[in-house]
């Protein structure tokens, strides 16, 4: 029996509020906002304590976490999501899954996607190709692999 499931994707990494916003700018997608409110609510009622938030930017945010949405999404981006979450450790190694995005097919676009993205804080990895395809495998601000294609 198959049943329906959505799901995120979850990227760790050491600030997921700065990262979060990259990976937004990135892909065109919205950052989602903090709820100020519900913040404070969970700590006057004891759920949370003063150190599970931060200021960022100017608002009160959890501090472990932030999530992008694809705009426009008909189900409000719940399953089209990416949830940046900070851990103590640094990344080790290459990941077992990464993101392919989709910018362009071949030839000068391709390059110039690479150029724009060394230029927001990416790192160029390395370049591959398959038949007539080729992309760039690439890495964030906090080394996490990406390909453009």
């Amino acid at each position: 029996m198959t049943v329906p499931v959505s799901f995120q994707v979850v990227v760790d990494c050491a600030d997921p509020h700065e990262l979060a916003q990259w990976w937004a700018d990135t892909m065109g997608w919205d950052l989602e906002p903090t709820n100020e409110d519900f913040i404070r609510r969970m700590i006057a009622e004891g759920y949370a304590g003063e150190a599970d938030t931060r200021q960022w930017r100017g608002q009160l945010w959890w501090a472990t976490g932030a999530a992008i949405t694809q705009p426009g999404a008909p189900d409000g981006g719940a399953c089209r999501r990416i949830l940046f979450q900070q851990v103590p450790e640094a990344k080790a190694g290459k990941n077992r899954v990464h993101l392919d995005l989709r910018v362009t097919a071949t030839g000068p676009d391709l390059d110039a996607s690479r150029d724009a993205l060394l230029a927001r804080g990416a790192s160029y990895l390395h370049e591959g190709s398959e038949g007539p395809h080729r992309w760039y495998t690439m890495a964030d601000p906090e080394g996490n692999e990406f390909c453009i294609t």
